[in-house]
């Protein structure tokens, strides 16, 4: 993929714009949040 062709996702946490990894190739469609640091508050929240 070229990097200007990336999909984005938007982190529900801080609305903060991500695109696709190569890591996260695989699971792309579970990816929710930008880092554990949103993954974190996200729990905290509940």
């Amino acid at each position: 993929m070229k990097k200007f062709n990336l999909p984005k996702k938007t982190c529900p946490i801080c609305n903060f714009p991500f695109s696709w990894r190569k890591k996260w190739e695989k699971n792309w469609d579970n990816v929710v949040y930008c880092s554990r640091k949103c993954r974190g508050l996200s729990k905290k929240k509940l």
